[in-house]
């Protein structure tokens, strides 16, 4: 069976490739940054954790807002150098997708409370930017989630500094045949 990336031709595999690539740095510097202003300014970032009432163990609240910012800054760094792509992707949408969930609940909340459309919300979420609308805000957070999707796919990996320390060697190396029954015990 074919599968969809065998079917491309070259041309376009190297522009997807390249478009990959293009993506894995923005989500990188996107995470760079919000990390690094969280991580600058610890104690703005825990009031803005208590906002949401995540937990009431003030110990583990200050550890959350101690090490997600710096795990942000991590997880940005390893895809701008193109290390461990899919598994820096997968927490990536791991941690989007609640936070995600949970500024959409906040913002539902002050909306009714307010009695303003939803769009005209405005609040500090805790990313990093400052107040932000929150219509725009989840769009953002949707664009990020796709691209850290669409990272999950093994494009662009030219780029890539754990493939490129690996070189050809890896890649025209054959498996390893399995013994069989008569290799094993021949006498």
């Amino acid at each position: 069976m074919i599968s969809a990336p065998d079917k491309l031709s070259p041309r376009n595999r190297r522009a997807l490739d390249r478009i990959t690539v293009i993506a894995r740095w923005f989500v990188g510097i996107v995470f760079i940054y919000m990390g690094l202003t969280k991580g600058l300014d610890p104690v703005e970032f825990l009031k803005i954790m208590r906002q949401y009432d995540l937990t009431t163990n003030p110990l583990l609240l200050n550890s959350i807002a101690a090490a997600l910012p710096w795990f942000e800054v991590f997880c940005g760094l390893l895809l701008v150098a193109g290390i461990a792509v899919r598994g820096v992707a997968l927490n990536i949408i791991a941690m989007l997708v609640p936070f995600t969930i949970i500024v959409l609940k906040r913002a539902l909340a002050l909306a009714t409370e307010q009695h303003l459309p939803f769009c005209a919300v405005r609040f500090d979420c805790g990313c990093g930017t400052g107040e932000v609308i929150i219509c725009q805000k989840l769009t953002e957070n949707c664009a990020l989630l796709f691209l850290s999707c669409w990272l999950l796919s093994g494009y662009g990996r030219q780029l890539c500094l754990r493939f490129g320390l690996l070189g050809k060697a890896a890649d025209s190396a054959s498996p390893v045949p399995a013994p069989t029954a008569t290799s094993e015990f021949a006498g």
